[in-house]
């Protein structure tokens, strides 16, 4: 008997929308997917998925590894298109992650500008750097850069395409503590000056409430529970609301009290 194939579908926005003056009162989403699922032989990773992001949100995505977090990463940046399921994304987006990807045989600012349409342009490559601090090492070679000042340069080369979705796969976690804390604040600054859409994967719970708007936790494919973050910035970690919020996604994610929540 012959069995019907579902073809994977996906559709780009032909255009995205402006970026809003204000976060609130936004209804077109600048990520819309539904019904997404995707297999790897008989393991289904994403089942019949559903996420919206609003233009300007930022968004982080908790969960344990192997939970499709990465891979739903991966299909918004058209980097997997197996799937089953519509999703819409915006024309101009970027990507961010945990390796900074650097070329060795390029300078810093040739690696910022790597795969933009044109010549190279240094005074758009210097601009980015500038904005992320390491301007003066434009002419470096990466193999010279601390591991911050690299994931500095990733987070460049991905602005200086002007996202309206920037895609962030665990991009701090090979840093250490302190770096990791000024990486943290810089991506919530470069988020409030450019105004784009953010996807931020981690397995950091902290991080997720320091930076995000919505909170999402991801189990088994599906998406378990969502925690709107409305405390106002900058954020405290010792705010009693904060270790509340905190404490909530930790027991979604089966780390605390040894407390899980069905999904």
């Amino acid at each position: 008997m012959a069995t019907s194939v579902q073809r994977s579908l996906k559709i780009v926005v032909p255009e995205a929308p402006p970026r809003p003056s204000g976060r609130s009162g936004v209804t077109t989403p600048a990520v819309r997917v539904r019904g997404l699922s995707r297999r790897f032989g008989d393991r289904e990773v994403l089942k019949d998925l559903d996420v919206d992001i609003a233009p300007g949100e930022f968004v982080a995505l908790l969960g344990a590894s192997g939970c499709g977090k990465s891979t739903l990463l991966r299909i918004l940046a058209d980097l997997d298109r197996e799937i089953e399921g519509d999703v819409e994304v915006p024309v101009r987006r970027a990507v961010a992650f945990q390796a900074p990807r650097l070329m060795p045989w390029k300078t810093v600012w040739r690696n910022v500008v790597l795969g933009l349409p044109g010549r190279p342009d240094r005074a758009r490559a210097f601009a980015a750097l500038e904005e992320v601090g390491i301007s003066h090492r434009a002419d470096q070679w990466p193999k010279v850069l601390s591991g911050g000042e690299a994931q500095r340069t990733s987070l460049a080369r991905a602005l200086v395409r002007e996202p309206d979705l920037l895609l962030l796969d665990e991009p701090f976690a090979a840093l250490d503590a302190l770096t990791r804390i000024k990486a943290q604040d810089l991506v919530g600054e470069l988020w409030q000056r450019h105004g784009c859409a953010i996807l931020l994967v981690t397995h950091d719970v902290e991080e997720a409430v320091l930076l995000a708007d919505r909170v999402l936790v991801m189990k088994d494919g599906v998406i378990a529970h969502e925690e709107r973050i409305d405390l106002p910035r900058p954020r405290d970690v010792a705010d009693p609301d904060f270790a509340r919020i905190r404490g909530t996604l930790l027991d979604w994610l089966g780390v605390r009290h040894g407390k899980q929540h069905d999904a």
